[in-house]
Formats: structure tokens, C-alpha cells, sequence
């Protein structure tokens, strides 16, 4: 805290101190002011401004002081002054008073809240932006919330200062003139809690509802505005209708069904998307024979003198397919039927808000429906490179159509798409050169997790060009090759074949929206808000086309909430929580993380402390020739709170599961520290971490004198 704030805070505590230490409290007791009732009325009759003055300046600064008697000021000021003026001047005395505090807590504090929790105070920053004035109304209204802590709590989010003045000024009018109201009546007070009777606490409680029944009014108007040129239908053939059955549109469905509704999925080209057909599934069944692979060119390591593996990359890439295949009913239009849901295979698009056309093999059909979820995915994007086209390129959707092994294979990006394929290829007999334009791979992960993957990559022999920019592609004489700037100036990379991992865009066209008026993000996604609802409160996206992540983890659960909304939202609406998010890059080693890392937090300013454990030290991974990696924890300074963590090593996916949940549920080390775990298992790093964490605050002085006890003991 710096001068001006210890400054200041010395001021108010000086105050406040002296407000007790002469006993001033006094002055603002019901007693106090019933027995000089006559004579303050005496001095207002001679002297009105002056008195309406001193007034109004003790109001103010007693209300920013957040000192006790502002009650009683205002039975007084009722007793004085009249129904209508005491209300006027004790609506804008408290008004400012509230203000002045509001400005010293935020001046005093939201700095330091800030560091320690910056990420929570954005979403409630988030709402706040959105509804604020809203929950200030309310809080106001309701007397059971004490002021002096809605004024704190307000100041430590970014609410502007003339919304919290004119809000404040309008919530406490009717509290105000309650009090004033009874201040007229002061001969007949025994204390001050007569004021608030069971009668009127309910009737100002029920004026609390009423900003939410305004919110709700305020909501319809704006639908109206939004719905205004549509013709709605006077029924409905369907309660919901979903387009795309990915993994987002797969689980909206399912709720759907799965409550009744009568439901219809709409799909183009193939159930389960992306994930199934060319993505998660047959990436992982992929990475698994090149982890085969891998371990057999390592038989040294794991005691056997030599080991040889003959294999036909059509082979393996026919088993990639047969593991999709194998997967398949989970997601097929069988099973969705028997589930209940009309499953249509076309082209679906959106002609109204409560319309859906559905061009399929055997027709065109329009389905009325009450509400829409997008669930249409995304796509890999090719970057704009001069000569990409004439070179032909690989994606992450068209590489498994491979039948014959790339002799030497090109993969353009260093984020998880690319490492991993690239990983894969290595491991499967290609020679693989792996082209990154930023200075590591794995950007977003901290500099030594991006360390241990680029080392491993290099003992693997993948050629990596970290800090190469592609400028063009060209066909030179009978090869293809790549042009690419580095560090040492222009190079040209031979390739077969080339692959690119350069990122991925959200479906957001050829199904309607731009007809509606649906806006996009920058991103490129599909814009949503908490309730995963377009500007049209019946259309909802949720998945890649939305994000705000790619993984199908977060689709499955946006679309619950997508779902819950689209189908109950007229009775209670459920904000989507995407606080605590795990992802995972499957290279060996793995990669995974949760919640903050530390790159993240100094560049946020987010104070936190890094405990960290290394895998070369756990029994487990020792017996599996695996020990190499590391946990390392983020936490909030002095206090037992996960931020973050991050794993590299073997089976870091399934190791980080506890610290999700124990960041899910508010569980810090201490509890995983006191958690039994199996040995020997690589969950052990959870424990060992935890240890760690403990162990840098062990309390050294208490120690000290328990190994003076135990001296003494042994005599």
C-alpha cells in the first residue's frame, strides 16, 4: 500500500476512532434525540439554513465514515424538518455519503483485491457491466443489507461512479422516506428497531423484487424489439431443434430428449463431427500405435537386449478407422432415435427465429420450432500463403485419408494440433520438420513445459524451426519446397507433403444467421451471452462456433446449459461457469493444465506463489523408465487456494482430475496432502506436490523448540 493510501486510511481510522473515544455515538441515540427534541426544534425556528446545513454535513460524513446513528439522523431529520424536506435532504446526504465511501474503498483496496483475484473480479466485473445497476437496486431496496458493505463490495468492481450515485440516490428513497415517515412520529418510538416492523421489512423486501420484475419487463421489451418484423407461429411442431450433431449438438439433444421434449438433430455429413470422424478419436488411436512404436525402439531402457515391429502404414491407418468405427454407435442415428430424437440428415438453415428449413436427400422441409441451438462447429483454416493451393495441404480433417506414410512431412504450427501429429508422423517413420513462427512451441504454456516437449521432439529427431515465418510455397523442379525467414535469413524446407496446424474458425456461415442479424465476435465465433443465448432469446450456440474454448469437453458442457435454457429458460435461467476449464496435449510427454499458469499470472499482475515437484523424483515413474517432468502449482499468496496447475509428464491427463475438482470445489492442497493415494501410482504427484507446498511453510521457530522438548526428554 502506498503513501496516499496509508494516508488516507489513517484519516478515516482517526476518525472513526475518535467518533468512540469521546463517546459521540451519544449523540445519535433515539433517547438523546427525543429528550432534546424541543430544543433542536427551538434553534431550527431562529436559525433554519444553518441547521439544515450542519445537518446535511454530519449526514455525509457519518454515512462516509460508515459510523452507526445514520438511523437515527434520519428519525431526526423527520422530527425537524417535515416528511418532504427532511427526504430531500437525507436522500442526497446519504446519497453522497455513500458515494465518499464507495470512493475510499475502491481507492483504498480494489488493487489489491485485484492481484489476488483478478480472474474471479473479471466475470463479476462481466456482470456487473451487464446488470449492476440492477443488483445495487436491490440491494438498496432491501434493508437487511447492511450499506457500509454494499458501498465495500461495489467498490471493488468497476462500477462507474455516477451509476453507483443515481442508483444509491433512487434505491434508498423508499427506505428513506419510511424512516422520515416515522421520524414525524418520533414521540410515539420506543426504539429504533420500531421502525422496521415484520410489515414493512416484507413490504420493502417486496419492493426488492421489483427491479428483477423490471428486468424481466425490460427483457421482453427488448425481445419484442428484436422479434419485431417475424411472424411467430400459433404453434409449434417442435420444442427444440439443434444443428449439428458434434459433440455439442449430440449432448443438447440428448437433454433434450431425455425431459421429453420432442426434438429434432440436424446433421450434413457425418454424426459425432468432428471429434469422432477427425479429431479426438482417431488422433488418440493414432498416437497410441506411434506410443507402440516408440516403446520398442526404448526396449533397452525396459531390460530387453532388442526389439524389432514390422508394420504397413495402411495398416495402421485402417485401424484408426476401425476404432472410429468401433466408437460410432455412441453417437449414431440409431441410438438417438431410440433415445427419442428425430435424427435428419441435410443441410439445415435458419429462416426465422422459430423456423428451421432442412434441405435433405429426399426434400426440402421447414420445421416450426419453439426454441434453436448452433452447434455447427469448426473448421481448420489454411493460412493465406502464396502457392499453398498449388502444393496441396493437409489438414487436421483431410490427413486421414493417408494411405501411404509421407516420406518427409511438413507440419506448419507449434500448437497442440501440430505437435502432436507431428509427434506421430516422427514416431510412424516420416521425417518430419515442424515450422513455428513464435520462439517455442506450446506458446501458451510456460517457457519450461514448451522446454521438456522441444527436447524430446529433438532426442526423436523432428527437425523444429522455432521463430520461422512461412512466406511461400513453390514446386522446384520436381519436389515441393518451402520458403521461410528465420533467424539466419531465408531458408528452403523440402517436404512431400506438407500439414497445416495453424488454427481453426468457427462454422458461422451458410445456415442463416447473417439473414437474422446474429452478430459474431472478433474471434470469429458466434456471439453468446452467460446463457449461451443469441440477441434472439430462443436461438442458442454453444461449442466451437461459440468458444469460448475448442475442446470438447467445454462443448458438452455449454450445451448443457444451452439446452436447460432453450427449454426452461422462461422459468429460471442458468449462466454458464467456465472457471474451471482443464485441457490437455497428448504428445509424450503429456501436457496439462487447469486454471492459471505462471506465464499467465505475471503477465495478468496476479500475485501468487509456485510450488512445484519433479517426476525424475516419484517411485512410480522411476519403475516406468517415465521420470522426466513436473507439477507446479500456482496458489494465492499465505492462503491454501489453487490458481493453477500444470503437468508434464506421462498420464498428466489423468493426474490433474484431482486438482480440477479440487479447484472445482473450493479444496486446496492441503485437503490432496490429506487425501490416501494409491501406491505406486503416478497420482502420487498430486500428494508429493502438496507436500512440497506444506513443507516451504513449516513453522521453523515452533520446531525449534520441539527439538529443544525432545532434547529435554531424552535428559
Amino acid at each position: 500500500m502506498n503513501r496516499s493510501r496509508l494516508g488516507l486510511l489513517a484519516v478515516l481510522l482517526a476518525l472513526a476512532g475518535a467518533f468512540f473515544a469521546f463517546d459521540l455515538q451519544q449523540w445519535f441515540s433515539l433517547e438523546n434525540l427525543q429528550e432534546r427534541h424541543d430544543a433542536f426544534e427551538a434553534l431550527y425556528r431562529e436559525r433554519p439554513a444553518l441547521v439544515l446545513a450542519a445537518f446535511f454535513a454530519a449526514y455525509v460524513a457519518v454515512a462516509a465514515l460508515s459510523l452507526p446513528g445514520a438511523a437515527v439522523m434520519t428519525l431526526a431529520g423527520g422530527a425537524l424538518f417535515g416528511l418532504v424536506t427532511a427526504t430531500v435532504v437525507v436522500s442526497f446526504a446519504s446519497s453522497i455519503g455513500a458515494t465518499l465511501a464507495f470512493l475510499a474503498g475502491r481507492f483504498l483496496f480494489r488493487d489489491a483485491v485485484t492481484a489476488r483475484f483478478g480472474e474471479r473480479l473479471k466475470a463479476i466485473d462481466a456482470g456487473i457491466a451487464r446488470d449492476g445497476a440492477f443488483y445495487l437496486f436491490t440491494l438498496r431496496l432491501v434493508p437487511l443489507f447492511p450499506f457500509f458493505a454494499v458501498n465495500l463490495v461495489m467498490a471493488l468492481t468497476r462500477m462507474k461512479v455516477v451509476t453507483f450515485y443515481w442508483v444509491s440516490q433512487l434505491g434508498m428513497l423508499a427506505g428513506t422516506i419510511a424512516y422520515v415517515n416515522a421520524g414525524t412520529q418520533l414521540a410515539h418510538l420506543r426504539s429504533a428497531q420500531d421502525i422496521l416492523s415484520p410489515g414493512l421489512v416484507g413490504s420493502l423486501v417486496a419492493v426488492g423484487v421489483m427491479p428483477l420484475l423490471a428486468k424481466r419487463l425490460v427483457d421482453a421489451m427488448r425481445a419484442r424489439r428484436v422479434y419485431a418484423g417475424w411472424r411467430r407461429p400459433a404453434r409449434f411442431d417442435r420444442n427444440l431443434v439443434v444443428i449439428g450433431a458434434g459433440a455439442a449438438g449430440l449432448v443438447s439433444a440428448y437433454l433434450g430428449a431425455t425431459v421429453r421434449a420432442r426434438v429434432t438433430l440436424v446433421e450434413k455429413h457425418l454424426m459425432g463431427g468432428d471429434c469422432l470422424n477427425t479429431g479426438c478419436v482417431p488422433s488418440k488411436a493414432l498416437l497410441r500405435t506411434a506410443r507402440f512404436l516408440s516403446d520398442v525402439r526404448r526396449a533397452p531402457e525396459f531390460g530387453i537386449r532388442s526389439a524389432t515391429v514390422e508394420f504397413e502404414f495402411a495398416e495402421v491407418m485402417a485401424r484408426v478407422r476401425r476404432v472410429i468405427r468401433d466408437i460410432e454407435p455412441h453417437d449414431s442415428v440409431a441410438r438417438y432415435t431410440a433415445l427419442g430424437v428425430e435424427c435428419l440428415e441435410g443441410e439445415a438453415r435458419i429462416v426465422s427465429p422459430w423456423a428451421v428449413e432442412v434441405r435433405t436427400p429426399t426434400g426440402t422441409r421447414t420445421l416450426t420450432t419453439r426454441a434453436i441451438i448452433v452447434a455447427t462447429g469448426a473448421r481448420p483454416v489454411l493460412p493465406s500463403i502464396p502457392g499453398i493451393e498449388a502444393v496441396g495441404c493437409l489438414t487436421s480433417e483431410t490427413v486421414w485419408d493417408l494411405t501411404t506414410l509421407p516420406g518427409r512431412l511438413l507440419v506448419l504450427g507449434g500448437g497442440p494440433i501440430g505437435v502432436e501429429l507431428a509427434q506421430a508422423f516422427s514416431r510412424l517413420g516420416a521425417r518430419v520438420t515442424l515450422v513455428e513462427s513464435q520462439a517455442r512451441l506450446l506458446a501458451r504454456e510456460d517457457p519450461e513445459v514448451s522446454d521438456l516437449v522441444q527436447a524430446r521432439f529433438r532426442e526423436e529427431g523432428i527437425d523444429v524451426r522455432l521463430g520461422h515465418r512461412a512466406i511461400r510455397f513453390a514446386i522446384e523442379g520436381e519436389g515441393r519446397v518451402l520458403h521461410a525467414v528465420g533467424d539466419v535469413g531465408e531458408v528452403c524446407i523440402p517436404f512431400d507433403q506438407v500439414l497445416c496446424a495453424t488454427g481453426r474458425v468457427a462454422r458461422t456461415s451458410g445456415f442463416g444467421l447473417e439473414a437474422l442479424g446474429i452478430p459474431v465476435t472478433p474471434a470469429g465465433t458466434i456471439e453468446v451471452n452467460a446463457a449461451m443465448a443469441t440477441r434472439y432469446p430462443n436461438i442458442f450456440a454453444c461449442g466451437d462456433v461459440a468458444g469460448p474454448y475448442q475442446f470438447t469437453h467445454t462443448a458438452a458442457h455449454a450445451a448443457w446449459y444451452a439446452a436447460v435454457n432453450a427449454l426452461f429458460g422462461w422459468a429460471r435461467t442458468f449462466r454458464a461457469d467456465f472457471s474451471v476449464v482443464p485441457r490437455a496435449t497428448f504428445t509424450d510427454p503429456e501436457v496439462a493444465r487447469v486454471g492459471l499458469n505462471e506465464t499467465e499470472a505475471l503477465a495478468q499482475g496476479i500475485a501468487h506463489e509456485v510450488t512445484r515437484y519433479d517426476l525424475d523424483d516419484l517411485d512410480r515413474a522411476i519403475a516406468d523408465s517415465e521420470a522426466r517432468g513436473l507439477v507446479k502449482v500456482l496458489t494465492v499468496p499465505g492462503r491454501d487456494r489453487i490458481l493453477g496447475v500444470t503437468i508434464v509428464g506421462a498420464h498428466a491427463a489423468e493426474v490433474i482430475t484431482e486438482f480440477v475438482a479440487a479447484m472445482r470445489h473450493g479444496h486446496g492442497l492441503g485437503r490432496i496432502l490429506g487425501t490416501i493415494h494409491i501406491y505406486p501410482t503416478f497420482a502420487e504427484a498430486g500428494k508429493y506436490v502438496a507436500g512440497n507446498w506444506r513443507k516451504a511453510r513449516a513453522p521453523v521457530r515452533l520446531l525449534g523448540w520441539l527439538e529443544r522438548y525432545h532434547a529435554w526428554r531424552r535428559g
